[in-house]
């Protein structure tokens, strides 16, 4: 079983950055697909970037070029650095894994999913 916990969210100014971090109970994700997704109030929630057994990235097209999924040298935290918030991105951040190749991008289909981190951007 991998416990998943994300941090980093927080309330930010339109055009500011966080980083949001995953943790995987200290074991290695290694050879884990792994997704950030988020949910915005009144919204389905939705893929927003992607980390493949090869380290290969997908990005859905709203975040791409201010979106940067990563992992640490262990594969034990996942992160996703944001840069140019925009009060759109406004939502709930939730990450999740499953083993093997990324074969879906919804939440749901991920064995192991985190609880959320709230981020807020205001005009």
């Amino acid at each position: 079983q991998v416990r998943l916990v994300e941090s980093g969210g927080g309330s930010v100014q339109d055009g500011g950055s966080l980083r949001l971090s995953c943790a995987a109970s200290g074991k290695s994700l290694s050879g884990h697909c792994m997704g950030w997704f988020r949910q915005a109030p009144g919204k389905e929630r939705e893929a927003v970037a992607t980390m493949d057994t090869d380290s290969s990235t997908w990005y859905t097209d709203s975040v791409k070029d201010r979106f940067t999924i990563f992992q640490d040298n262990a594969r034990t935290t996942l992160y996703l650095q944001i840069n140019s918030l925009k009060p759109e991105d406004t939502a709930r951040y939730y990450c999740a894994a499953d083993w093997g190749v990324c074969i879906s991008r919804v939440f749901s289909d991920f064995r192991y999913r985190g609880q959320g981190t709230q981020v807020t951007v205001s005009s």
